[in-house]
């Protein structure tokens, strides 16, 4: 009888308690938060390119690009600095050798075609051109650049690159020492002046960047370093995918990466946003056997307590 009622009330505890954690997340999660369908960066508004490119075609066409990016594994150098170059077009254009790495082929190929609406920011340059123009003229020009671009993309990306590339000219990440036009120099002040006049010179031309990210985008995109801890992992994945569905008006683009290419991002912002989660997942089953092993052992001492007892 007395095993009974302790079974009841154990029973009425576990249920109002999965009540009200049912209530407090995945209620409440999906009534305060809008539900977007993750479409496994497939990109399934964009038509498939069927032209088959050729690498050496393709090389011919990039070399308009060289006129804006750097395609370093080409050995084409940038043609002007960050800070120009975002006066010039509101952000410092990427460099291209991993573009064939880190962006969907799908996606680069109509990108190359039509910017604006593939990068769905058609609503932001209604009233002015689009810094970047088209590329490629049809299906096989634009596949033939894809070709090329994938050509000469290295077969390993590290997770940094892969967030430079993909987000580095907008997003700074002060955790990791990561500022829009690149790394924080390690710089020394002067020993009797005790100013560092290189550091100055940098947090200069940080601020003129970040003066002309602002008038082209509106307001400055917000710093990353702990943005996995803000967000979910589902809406940063669905949020990168298709930025207007999460939030329609904004001025971010379609960054167009393909699964892999987004993987080696989301890497990359937890080994800084969350630095100890390998430590923490490492620790988890000892703590779950601990629990284990003190439950048995309280179990065993509630049946001694209660032998013999009716």
């Amino acid at each position: 009888m007395k095993k009974m009622k302790e079974l009841k009330i154990l029973a009425v505890v576990v249920f109002f308690t999965l009540v009200t954690y049912w209530g407090v997340e995945p209620y409440a999660h999906s009534v305060m938060h809008k539900h977007v369908e993750f479409k496994n960066f497939k990109y399934e508004d964009l038509k498939p390119i069927n032209a088959k490119g050729d690498a050496a075609k393709g090389q011919a066409l990039a070399a308009a690009c060289a006129g804006c990016h750097s395609i370093k594994a080409a050995k084409m150098p940038a043609p002007m600095d960050p800070v120009t170059a975002a006066a010039t077009y509101g952000v410092n254009p990427p460099d291209l050798s991993l573009a064939g790495a880190i962006l969907d082929e799908k996606y680069l190929a109509h990108f190359l075609k039509d910017p604006v609406h593939t990068a769905m920011v058609a609503h932001k340059f209604k009233n002015k051109p689009y810094p970047m123009p088209p590329m490629a003229t049809d299906d096989q020009s634009a596949a033939d650049l894809v070709a090329y671009f994938k050509s000469i993309a290295p077969k390993e990306v590290t997770p940094k690159e892969a967030y430079d590339f993909a987000c580095g000219r907008c997003h700074e990440m002060r955790y990791a020492k990561w500022t829009q036009i690149g790394d924080e120099p390690k710089t020394k002040p002067n020993i009797q002046t005790k100013m560092d006049e290189e550091k100055l010179k940098f947090d200069e031309k940080l601020a003129q960047y970040k003066d002309h990210l602002v008038k082209y985008l509106g307001k400055l995109p917000p710093d990353l370093s702990i943005i996995v801890r803000a967000r979910s992992e589902d809406f940063l994945k669905t949020f990168v995918e298709d930025p207007q569905a999460q939030l329609p008006g904004t001025a971010m683009p379609r960054v167009g990466v393909s699964k892999e290419g987004y993987e080696k991002v989301f890497k990359y912002l937890e080994e800084v946003g969350d630095p100890s989660k390998p430590k923490r997942e490492a620790v988890g089953p000892w703590v779950i056997g601990y629990f284990i092993i003190f439950s048995i052992l309280a179990w065993l001492w509630y049946k001694s307590q209660w032998k013999g007892l009716k």
